[in-house]
């Protein structure tokens, strides 16, 4: 008996030594185990969308039925101390069907320790009207107003390539006049940029600035003016065949309401300077017969059928390639977007166009677009 208890014994004082040394090798393993990861790694997020879309029109000569991958995205976003940053990639068939384009669109910091003033550098959207900076899906159309693409940097009358209304520079803006409730009654932006597009360095050596400012008198409601002056250089002169820049001098008027899921916008820009032979593409001649001004305008409204799940929408839009009525392109639409959850929806438009450039004007397009984010 005594023998079977020392037995015990030693095999007790043997498995309490055993697992002490095996609790002490697993602390020691987490240990080396252990990696410090900076704090401002555990900030970034990862995000992106997706917008898969069908399109049909019946213009004559330019009949088309295509479904078309419209647009990809992959972000990164971060915040380092008082700093916030984004690194943004695209993906899109902005060449047509066939021939994707893979770009850098956003990479930027910005400041953001007071809200009264904020600095921001890097390439990002230009400081020019509302629609400009308005997410692709949130804009709720099948694209952005004729007038933006062309006179807010997209892909614009001077023949830079698709750029999204951005550019490479830097930009001060800030919120001010709190009222009671807090929220702030007047903003103010101004930007200083290379004015050559997305991915360009400066070609002339001379800057656009671009400023606009607007008041928010009521909760939802704000009213703004924006301003830009500035040049494209590398343009070709075809009557001299030297290589010359040319004047981008424009402005916008701007008034939006948004609230409780009802949105009404409407904008008007015009722009001094002459055009090149194509929009968007990077193409770098000068069309002395587009002339030298430019204006339109588009008016929307987006309301709930059933609040959450399905909205109405109604656009009228104008563009005037030489501000002359015989080049005007105007567009009659309306639609639906439903919602399937907060991160997938449907969007399905019809729109009447009358494109006064064509020998025949008028002709029909249908839009339907599966919008999703993650």
């Amino acid at each position: 008996m005594r023998r079977l208890t020392l037995l015990m014994a030693l095999f007790a004082t043997t498995a309490i030594s055993v697992s002490a040394e095996e609790q002490e090798s697993q602390e020691t393993n987490a240990e080396k185990a252990t990696i410090e990861v900076p704090a401002w790694v555990n900030n970034i997020k990862f995000s992106g969308y997706g917008m898969l879309q069908y399109q049909g029109q019946d213009q004559e000569g330019a009949e088309s039925n295509t479904f078309n991958l419209r647009l990809a995205r992959f972000i990164l976003d971060g915040k380092i101390g008082d700093f916030d940053w984004r690194a943004q990639i695209q993906g899109t068939n902005v060449k047509g069907p066939g021939e994707p384009t893979v770009q850098l669109v956003d990479l930027y910091a910005e400041w953001r320790k007071y809200p009264e003033f904020k600095i921001r550098a890097g390439q990002f959207k230009r400081a020019f009207t509302y629609e400009n900076p308005t997410h692709p899906i949130t804009q709720g159309w099948r694209a952005y107003a004729d007038v933006i693409n062309n006179l807010s940097g997209f892909g614009d009358r001077t023949g830079e390539k698709s750029s999204g209304g951005r550019d490479i520079g830097i930009q001060l803006s800030g919120d001010l006049f709190p009222n009671a409730d807090g929220r702030r009654l007047f903003h103010y932006q101004v930007g200083i940029y290379n004015g050559e597009g997305i991915n360009e360095k400066d070609k002339d050596n001379r800057k656009d600035i671009i400023g606009g400012v607007w008041v928010m008198p009521i909760k939802g409601l704000r009213i703004g003016a924006f301003g830009w002056t500035g040049s494209r250089g590398g343009m070709l002169d075809p009557l001299t065949g030297e290589v010359r820049s040319v004047e981008k001098n424009r402005y916008a008027f701007s008034a939006e309401y948004s609230q409780d899921e009802y949105m009404f916008r409407a904008e008007y820009l015009h722009s001094q300077g002459w055009g090149a032979a194509k929009a968007a593409n990077n193409v770098r001649e000068i069309d002395y017969s587009k002339g030298d001004k430019a204006d339109g305008w588009y008016a929307f409204g987006i309301v709930p059928v059933i609040k959450g799940k399905l909205h109405a929408k109604a656009r009228y839009q104008c563009y005037r390639a030489q501000k002359e009525w015989g080049t005007a392109k105007t567009s009659y639409e309306a639609g639906l977007n439903y919602f399937f959850t907060k991160n997938l929806e449907m969007h399905l438009e019809y729109a009447r166009i009358n494109d006064r450039s064509l020998v025949k004007h008028n002709y029909n397009m249908v839009d339907v677009e599966l919008d999703f984010r993650f």
